[in-house]
Protein backbone atom coordinates (compact mmCIF):
# COMPACT_ATOMS: atom_id res chain seq x y z
CA UNK A 1 0.00 0.00 0.00
CA UNK A 2 0.84 4.03 -0.75
CA UNK A 3 2.24 5.11 1.91
CA UNK A 4 0.87 8.73 2.04
CA UNK A 5 2.46 10.21 5.47
CA UNK A 6 3.71 13.75 4.91
CA UNK A 7 7.00 14.60 6.12
CA UNK A 8 7.57 18.21 8.05
CA UNK A 9 11.74 18.61 8.81
CA UNK A 10 11.14 20.83 11.31
CA UNK A 11 8.96 18.27 13.45
CA UNK A 12 12.20 16.76 14.08
CA UNK A 13 13.74 20.11 15.58
CA UNK A 14 11.42 21.32 17.32
CA UNK A 15 8.91 17.97 18.71
CA UNK A 16 11.17 17.33 21.51
CA UNK A 17 11.63 21.76 23.29
CA UNK A 18 7.68 21.93 22.41
CA UNK A 19 7.21 18.89 24.47
CA UNK A 20 9.23 19.80 27.48
CA UNK A 21 7.16 23.06 27.38
CA UNK A 22 4.10 21.47 26.78
CA UNK A 23 4.65 19.08 29.91
CA UNK A 24 4.90 22.55 32.71
CA UNK A 25 2.15 24.20 31.15
CA UNK A 26 -0.44 22.02 30.28
CA UNK A 27 -3.78 21.28 32.56
CA UNK A 28 -3.16 17.55 34.06
CA UNK A 29 -5.49 15.83 32.40
CA UNK A 30 -8.19 16.72 30.23
CA UNK A 31 -8.50 17.21 26.13
CA UNK A 32 -6.02 18.93 23.98
CA UNK A 33 -7.36 20.31 20.48
CA UNK A 34 -4.41 20.61 18.44
CA UNK A 35 -5.46 22.88 15.40
CA UNK A 36 -3.95 22.54 12.18
CA UNK A 37 -2.00 19.59 12.89
CA UNK A 38 -0.56 19.52 9.45
CA UNK A 39 1.30 16.61 9.05
CA UNK A 40 0.17 14.09 12.13
CA UNK A 41 3.59 14.52 13.00
CA UNK A 42 3.77 16.60 16.54
CA UNK A 43 0.47 14.42 17.40
CA UNK A 44 1.43 11.09 17.19
CA UNK A 45 4.20 12.04 19.53
CA UNK A 46 3.09 14.21 22.02
CA UNK A 47 -0.13 12.53 22.69
CA UNK A 48 1.79 9.20 24.33
CA UNK A 49 3.73 11.26 26.44
CA UNK A 50 0.70 13.15 27.37
CA UNK A 51 -1.44 10.69 28.91
CA UNK A 52 -4.02 10.76 30.97
CA UNK A 53 -4.51 14.02 28.33
CA UNK A 54 -6.59 12.98 25.27
CA UNK A 55 -5.29 15.01 22.22
CA UNK A 56 -7.74 15.63 19.15
CA UNK A 57 -5.35 16.50 15.80
CA UNK A 58 -7.61 18.72 13.43
CA UNK A 59 -6.69 20.48 10.08
CA UNK A 60 -8.91 21.86 7.02
CA UNK A 61 -7.15 20.27 4.47
CA UNK A 62 -7.49 16.74 3.11
CA UNK A 63 -4.49 15.89 2.20
CA UNK A 64 -3.17 16.83 6.10
CA UNK A 65 -6.32 15.35 7.23
CA UNK A 66 -5.16 11.73 5.83
CA UNK A 67 -1.49 12.34 6.25
CA UNK A 68 -2.76 12.79 9.93
CA UNK A 69 -4.36 9.43 9.88
CA UNK A 70 -2.08 7.32 8.44
CA UNK A 71 0.69 8.41 10.62
CA UNK A 72 -1.90 7.21 13.70
CA UNK A 73 -2.05 3.95 11.60
CA UNK A 74 1.78 3.67 12.49
CA UNK A 75 1.94 4.97 15.78
CA UNK A 76 -1.68 4.39 17.48
CA UNK A 77 -1.78 5.60 21.15
CA UNK A 78 -5.25 5.26 23.24
CA UNK A 79 -5.12 8.59 23.70
CA UNK A 80 -5.20 9.84 20.10
CA UNK A 81 -8.43 11.00 18.65
CA UNK A 82 -9.33 10.71 14.91
CA UNK A 83 -8.42 13.85 13.20
CA UNK A 84 -11.02 16.77 12.39
CA UNK A 85 -11.52 19.21 10.20
CA UNK A 86 -11.57 22.51 11.41
CA UNK A 87 -11.21 25.64 9.49
CA UNK A 88 -10.69 28.46 11.82
CA UNK A 89 -11.52 31.42 9.17
CA UNK A 90 -15.02 30.27 9.52
CA UNK A 91 -16.33 32.48 12.32
CA UNK A 92 -18.88 29.70 13.29
CA UNK A 93 -16.27 26.57 13.86
CA UNK A 94 -16.37 26.78 17.38
CA UNK A 95 -20.31 26.88 17.84
CA UNK A 96 -20.31 23.71 15.57
CA UNK A 97 -17.46 22.02 17.39
CA UNK A 98 -18.38 18.49 18.65
CA UNK A 99 -20.26 18.28 21.71
CA UNK A 100 -19.02 15.35 23.11
CA UNK A 101 -15.51 17.24 22.95
CA UNK A 102 -16.59 19.99 25.32
CA UNK A 103 -14.11 19.15 27.99
CA UNK A 104 -11.12 20.45 26.19
CA UNK A 105 -8.97 22.08 28.81
CA UNK A 106 -6.24 23.50 26.13
CA UNK A 107 -5.78 23.91 22.18
CA UNK A 108 -2.14 24.24 21.01
CA UNK A 109 -1.28 25.88 17.78
CA UNK A 110 2.07 25.41 16.34
CA UNK A 111 3.74 27.20 13.34
CA UNK A 112 -0.08 28.29 11.57
CA UNK A 113 -0.25 31.84 12.39
CA UNK A 114 1.81 32.88 10.44
CA UNK A 115 1.39 30.90 7.08
CA UNK A 116 -2.55 32.07 6.83
CA UNK A 117 -3.81 34.95 6.58
CA UNK A 118 -4.99 37.10 9.73
CA UNK A 119 -8.30 35.87 10.11
CA UNK A 120 -6.81 32.17 11.28
CA UNK A 121 -5.53 33.72 14.28
CA UNK A 122 -8.60 36.01 14.77
CA UNK A 123 -10.66 32.90 14.59
CA UNK A 124 -8.47 30.58 16.76
CA UNK A 125 -8.80 34.01 19.44
CA UNK A 126 -12.56 33.59 19.28
CA UNK A 127 -12.62 29.73 19.53
CA UNK A 128 -10.27 29.78 22.16
CA UNK A 129 -12.94 31.99 23.80
CA UNK A 130 -16.21 30.14 23.41
CA UNK A 131 -14.38 26.48 23.78
CA UNK A 132 -11.68 26.63 27.24
CA UNK A 133 -12.48 27.34 30.58
CA UNK A 134 -11.79 29.48 33.15
CA UNK A 135 -7.81 28.15 33.42
CA UNK A 136 -7.53 27.21 30.13
CA UNK A 137 -4.26 27.10 28.42
CA UNK A 138 -4.02 28.38 24.82
CA UNK A 139 -0.23 27.92 23.80
CA UNK A 140 0.97 28.98 20.58
CA UNK A 141 4.59 28.33 18.67
CA UNK A 142 6.72 30.05 15.82
CA UNK A 143 8.43 33.25 14.78
CA UNK A 144 7.24 36.52 15.81
CA UNK A 145 8.02 39.90 15.29
CA UNK A 146 8.67 41.73 18.92
CA UNK A 147 8.09 45.93 18.82
CA UNK A 148 7.25 45.78 15.30
CA UNK A 149 10.49 44.55 14.76
CA UNK A 150 12.11 41.36 13.51
CA UNK A 151 13.95 39.30 16.04
CA UNK A 152 16.44 37.88 13.49
CA UNK A 153 17.76 38.13 10.16
CA UNK A 154 17.03 34.62 9.39
CA UNK A 155 12.88 35.38 10.55
CA UNK A 156 12.83 39.03 8.55
CA UNK A 157 14.11 36.74 5.46
CA UNK A 158 11.29 33.85 5.76
CA UNK A 159 8.88 36.63 6.64
CA UNK A 160 10.01 37.99 2.79
CA UNK A 161 9.36 34.78 1.44
CA UNK A 162 5.95 34.44 3.12
CA UNK A 163 3.97 37.53 1.60
CA UNK A 164 6.24 36.94 -1.52
CA UNK A 165 4.03 33.53 -1.77
CA UNK A 166 0.98 35.17 -0.09
CA UNK A 167 0.32 39.04 0.65
CA UNK A 168 -1.33 37.26 3.54
CA UNK A 169 1.19 35.82 4.77
CA UNK A 170 3.72 37.10 7.54
CA UNK A 171 5.34 36.88 10.56
CA UNK A 172 2.94 38.57 13.14
CA UNK A 173 3.82 41.45 15.55
CA UNK A 174 3.29 39.47 18.90
CA UNK A 175 2.25 42.93 20.17
CA UNK A 176 -1.11 42.27 17.87
CA UNK A 177 -1.15 39.13 18.68
CA UNK A 178 -1.40 39.61 22.24
CA UNK A 179 -4.15 42.84 21.95
CA UNK A 180 -6.62 40.19 19.56
CA UNK A 181 -5.81 37.52 22.75
CA UNK A 182 -7.13 40.23 25.62
CA UNK A 183 -10.45 41.37 23.69
CA UNK A 184 -10.99 37.48 24.28
CA UNK A 185 -10.45 36.85 27.58
CA UNK A 186 -6.57 35.47 27.77
CA UNK A 187 -4.72 37.13 30.14
CA UNK A 188 -1.22 39.01 29.08
CA UNK A 189 0.78 35.37 28.19
CA UNK A 190 4.24 34.01 29.64
CA UNK A 191 6.27 33.87 26.40
CA UNK A 192 9.74 31.64 26.20
CA UNK A 193 12.35 31.97 23.58
CA UNK A 194 12.53 28.59 21.99
CA UNK A 195 15.20 27.53 19.25
CA UNK A 196 15.96 28.64 15.93
CA UNK A 197 14.48 32.49 16.66
CA UNK A 198 10.72 30.67 17.80
CA UNK A 199 8.87 31.51 20.79
CA UNK A 200 6.14 29.91 23.00
CA UNK A 201 3.35 31.91 24.04
CA UNK A 202 1.39 30.65 26.71
CA UNK A 203 -2.02 32.31 27.23
CA UNK A 204 -4.32 31.16 29.82
CA UNK A 205 -8.56 31.90 29.60
CA UNK A 206 -9.30 34.50 32.68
Amino acid sequence: MQDIRQYAPATLRNRDVILDVLLQVLPPEGTVLEIASGTGEHAVFFAPSLQPRKWIPSDPNPLAIASITAWQEHYPSDNLSEPLVIDVTNPEWSDRFPSQNQSIQAIVNINMIHISPWAACLGLMTGAKNLLPVGGILYLYGPFKQNGKHTSDSNADFDASLRYQNPEWGVRDLEDVVAIAAKNNLAMPKVQAMPANNLSVIFQVV
